[in-house]
């Protein structure tokens, strides 16, 4: 499935318009303390809660050779993740003074995570880092790292408290109304789309279901007609993909919260002849082979967006807490978008296997 060079076109200008929008949104220039930011249940990611309590991170670490990290996985199994580990052990490997320790894979499940971020607190790290499953049930166990003066980074999805050190991550509902834009330029007469969700209750998956929504609206004739959680897995994707090509429905685009449930649901149309008939949209773009970089590059999606993995920054805010330099609470991270017209350049520039 290869768009049109007019279609290409479009598509270019849409999403270098939506990459140009979403640099606006860097890093908020605000050392570790007060925070004019609300928190709460309600919470979006991306957004860091205000500073209620005093936290270590506000007088440094003490002076040690070596310090140790651990951290809280939330799914080894997605790509996204795997990629998030292999940069966080590259970048900790780079500091002779950090120890990470084996990554604690939670499975996609809290409790297990609520577990191993208790076995955490109980060896005593000097930093813990998290990336929560889900935000309310990984509430309790982080503010017991912050009541033992263990200072907490939270990677990609928030958490309901205050007391964290620092939180890193993207704009989700940002890139959500950039994946929106895009439908609309794509479907500029209309359409019937279908939604492959996360987690419902997972954050960004808020987020990005609510950016693309909204978005959508410019174009009242664009009908969300079926939507499901596929659990941020291919597999899972393919699955609810052919149940509803099975269904009958009409299908003109696809719009995959995550690049392995886009580039699933695009083997279970391509399984069912009808992969050139749907245009899809995914979100990571990570350059690695089967990542969404290639997939826009192959044609398999019509667009994507990077979102940044943390994991430099997490480390990089780690070595500031070392040394006793303040640290922004709220770190908003830059995102590209990826069209047929430069993937093969953001290919090279993102590919992290380069650096090992």
């Amino acid at each position: 499935m290869f768009a049109t060079n007019t279609t290409r076109s479009a598509v270019l200008g849409l999403l270098f318009s939506a990459m140009a929008l979403t640099a606006c949104a860097t890093n908020a220039q605000q050392p570790y303390g007060p925070s004019p930011t609300g928190g709460g249940p309600s919470q979006p990611a991306g957004s860091a809660p205000p500073a209620g309590q005093e936290s270590p991170a506000a007088t440094g670490l003490p002076k040690k050779d070596v310090y140790t990290i651990g951290y809280s996985q939330a799914n080894n199994a997605e790509p996204y993740r795997a990629q998030l580990n292999l940069q966080l052990q590259y970048y900790a490997s780079q500091h002779d003074n950090l120890k990470l320790l084996p990554i604690a894979d939670a499975q996609q499940d809290s409790s297990r995570q609520v577990s191993q971020v208790q076995q955490f607190i109980q060896q005593k790290v000097d930093v813990l880092i998290v990336s929560p499953n889900e935000s309310d049930p990984l509430t309790p166990p982080v503010e017991q790292a912050c009541a033992a003066g263990i200072p907490v980074i939270v990677l990609d999805r928030s958490v309901n408290t205050d007391c964290i050190t620092a939180f890193i991550g993207g704009d989700n509902v940002a890139i959500g109304k950039a994946a929106g834009d895009l439908a609309v330029k794509l479907l500029p007469d209309g359409g019937n789309v279908v939604e492959l969700r996360g987690i419902t209750s997972n954050q960004p998956q808020i987020d990005r279901d609510k950016g693309f929504r909204d978005a959508i609206t410019a174009n009242p004739k664009i009908k969300i007609v079926k939507d499901q959680d596929a659990k941020w897995l291919k597999e899972e994707a393919t699955k609810v993909m052919q149940q509803w090509l099975q269904s009958g429905e009409k299908i003109d685009l696809v719009y995959g919260e995550n690049d392995p449930m886009a580039l699933g649901a695009y083997l279970a149309a391509q399984g069912a002849g009808k992969a050139d008939q749907i245009k899809f949209i995914g979100t990571d773009g990570l350059a690695i082979p089967d990542g969404g970089i290639r997939a826009v590059q192959n044609g398999q999606l019509a667009g994507t967006f990077i979102y940044p993995t943390g994991a430099k920054e997490a480390i990089d805010t780690v070595e500031n807490l070392i040394d006793g330099q303040p640290v922004e609470k709220k770190q908003v991270l830059q995102t590209t978008a990826i069209t047929p017209e430069n993937a093969a350049e953001e290919y090279v520039k993102n590919d992290f296997s380069a650096k090992k």
